[in-house]
């Protein structure tokens, strides 16, 4: 439900930039986010992604984590001060 997306985190690696497969996904993930005004925020690689998000998980990312939606299930309500912030820091960021 695109209501309740909050933010996009895209993983793209540099050394991935050749795999048409995955390019093809990525700007079908960016088409849908921009028609449906969501946040996205590039991160570097997945393995950063996997860090930032999994850090018990270890060295190794998991292999397809390259886009994590961020939900709020109540979307109505932006009283989560962090959700403010991240919508301000977006906001900055355009």
């Amino acid at each position: 439900d695109p209501d309740n997306v909050v933010l996009c985190l895209l993983a793209a690696d540099e050394e991935e930039a050749g795999d048409a497969a995955l390019q093809i996904h990525f700007t079908l993930i960016q088409a849908f986010c921009c028609e449906n005004d969501i946040n996205i925020l590039r991160v570097s690689n997945p393995a950063r992604l996997a860090q930032l998000l999994l850090p018990a998980a270890g060295p190794e990312p998991p292999a397809d984590l390259h886009c994590v939606l961020v939900t709020n299930p109540h979307a109505s309500q932006w009283k989560d001060p962090a959700l403010s912030q991240l919508m301000c820091f977006c906001r900055e960021s355009r």
